[in-house]
């Protein structure tokens, strides 16, 4: 009879170790579990730690609560701006109602990873190229509404979504490359243009200074002398003396205006008439030399002859020595030229000669007159 009850008590024992085996369930901190019974959904969700089951007749589904992180496949599509692109992205997601996750959808991993491609495609059509490259914090931010609007009924909620890698194709990313260099060479222009403005205004400023200090400009062009002789050359530099610049900077100032114009008018009037004059003047010496018997012919001629009719005297400028000069050269040619003239004196008796009618020299007593009958 003992021994009957030591066997039935083990057989008890034994199958309350079974059970309790059978039933038995370990939750982990980052788990929940969701139990069916009989096919049946039970809201109790089993929280982390020991829980028992009915064995056969329940059956429990644990689901990760943890962050689940989840590459997007690149996908290729054609931009607002028809430039073919290859987009990848990664999904942040993690479940928050476990009995939904495992109802509501057949694997919710699946569904997110579907969706998430889905709405990258539709981001791709809708942004311009400059979007993906430098705007993709509002690209991330549109993808994440996209992707947690259907999957809040599953269960799920998205954390965040980034866009990982644009892929261009070779003929883009050289034409970009051109754009960026092209870019920067502006900018580098730029800037040097601003640089070279404002080292001309210090240059003028301090110009200015040592135009007013002529020690400060002799002491500049000492320490440029020096500065070159400095150098390992066979350079001869010859110091300039200051102050003969600026002598000949006043001398380059402009003169007065002359009047150029009259003066080569009177010069002009005075070559007219003076070839009259002297004319007149000869036919006058020729006409009274015969009548003044009580003075000699000599004397006549030299009077007549010291006497030419000359035009007015004009003040001539400087740069007009050369008309002048030209102008007097005609004068006596027209002089010598009317000496020769009907009435005129002879040449040799202005010249103090003996002329060729047997008139004696200056200073001999002239021959008597003829008497009148």
């Amino acid at each position: 009879m003992v021994e009957e009850l030591v066997v039935a008590a083990s057989a008890a024992l034994a199958g309350c170790a079974v059970y309790a085996m059978a039933a038995a369930r370990v939750v982990k901190q980052y788990e929940r579990g969701v139990v069916f019974r009989l096919g049946r959904l039970r809201r109790e969700v089993r929280e982390p730690g020991f829980t028992l089951i009915v064995p056969v007749i329940d059956r429990m589904h644990k689901v990760n609560m943890q962050i689940v992180t989840m590459p997007v496949t690149a996908q290729e599509g054609i931009t607002r701006d028809n430039v073919t692109v290859r987009v990848d992205a990664v999904v942040y997601f993690r479940v928050v109602d476990a009995p939904n996750a495992l109802v509501e959808v057949e694997d919710y991993r699946f569904a997110v990873s579907q969706m998430a491609q889905t709405s990258l495609r539709s981001i791709i059509g809708k942004s311009d190229l400059d979007d993906l490259l430098s705007n993709r914090e509002k690209l991330n931010e549109g993808l994440e509404l996209m992707i947690d609007s259907p999957a809040v009924g599953w269960g799920v909620q998205i954390d965040r979504v980034e866009i990982k890698d644009v892929s261009l194709p070779e003929a883009m990313k050289r034409s970009m490359a051109r754009q960026a260099e092209a870019d920067r060479e502006r900018r580098a222009r730029v800037i040097n243009a601003d640089a070279e403005l404002q080292a001309s205004k210090k240059l003028a400023e301090a110009a200015g200074e040592m135009s007013r200090q002529p020690a400060a400009l002799q002491l500049r062009l000492l320490q440029t002398v020096v500065a070159v002789a400095a150098e390992k050359n066979s350079t001869l530099v010859l110091p300039f003396p200051v102050e003969l610049l600026r002598f000949l900077e006043r001398a380059q100032q402009p003169a007065a205006p002359t009047p150029a114009p009259r003066a080569a008018d009177a010069l002009r009037t005075a070559g007219e008439t003076a070839p009259e004059d002297a004319a007149g003047a000869a036919e006058t010496a020729g006409e009274t030399a015969p009548e003044d018997a009580g003075v000699g012919p000599a004397e006549t001629a030299g009077t007549t002859a010291s006497q030419p009719a000359i035009g007015p005297r004009v003040e001539a400028p400087g740069h007009a020595d050369a008309l002048a000069e030209a102008l007097t050269e005609g004068f006596r040619k027209a002089v010598a030229e009317g000496d020769g003239g009907p009435g005129a004196v002879p040449r040799a008796s202005r010249r103090g000669e003996e002329p060729s009618g047997g008139h004696p020299p200056d200073g001999a007593a002239p021959p008597s007159a003829p008497s009148a009958v």
